[in-house]
């Protein structure tokens, strides 16, 4: 695990601002949000300073936390009424060395992403919440630990766990992997506002 702070990436100017701001209107301290998200207060800071990059399960943590979705945290436009979404509309955005695509409304319980997992990255990240998490493997090889077990999955392949199962997931080739990725959205629950810190 590094100490040196990563550096913004570009495609994530408004990031850091949009986590401050929405953890001040849960009424929550930096200790506290980082608390549940399993960080540092430390690392929380300098996330919501644009000074380190916020990984998938970081981003899901957040969004659970800050009763939001992954796809507000990215910035992304509130739902639209128009079901079917074009690839063509939708830029990638990077954070922590992944490419993140978002493949479906925000606002919705699931939410979907296409992701490219480069080799390499963020393999060591073990993360257990709530929720169901569902992915297939569009291209690539992929390890996916879960609890104990560790499975490799190749293109054409899915699973679908349970989120309190302990799990990672990392690009098992040097090509790395390109993923579809469902997961439910749960709410955070109401939380009464206690002075910033």
């Amino acid at each position: 695990m590094t100490t040196s702070a990563e550096p913004t990436d570009e495609g994530l100017p408004d990031m850091a601002p949009r986590l401050r701001d929405l953890r001040r209107r849960r009424g929550l301290t930096l200790e506290v949000a980082a608390q549940r998200a399993g960080l540092s207060p430390a690392h929380l800071s300098r996330l919501e300073t644009g000074q380190r990059q916020p990984s998938l399960p970081m981003l899901l943590a957040l969004a659970r936390i800050y009763g939001t979705t992954v796809a507000e945290l990215l910035g992304e436009q509130p739902a639209e009424r128009d079901p079917v979404i074009r690839g063509r509309d939708r830029e990638p955005v990077a954070a922590a060395g992944w490419d993140y695509h978002q493949a479906g409304n925000p606002g919705r319980a699931m939410q979907a992403l296409r992701v490219f997992v480069p080799h390499g990255v963020q393999g060591d990240l073990v993360r257990v919440h709530p929720g169901e998490e569902w992915l297939h493997v569009v291209s690539g090889r992929l390890r996916l630990g879960l609890g104990d077990a560790v499975h490799e999955l190749a293109a054409g392949d899915s699973a679908h766990f349970d989120s309190l199962t302990p799990h990672r997931i990392a690009a098992a080739g040097p090509e790395g992997a390109e993923i579809l990725f469902v997961h439910t959205l749960l709410q955070a629950p109401e939380l009464h506002p206690v002075p910033d810190r």
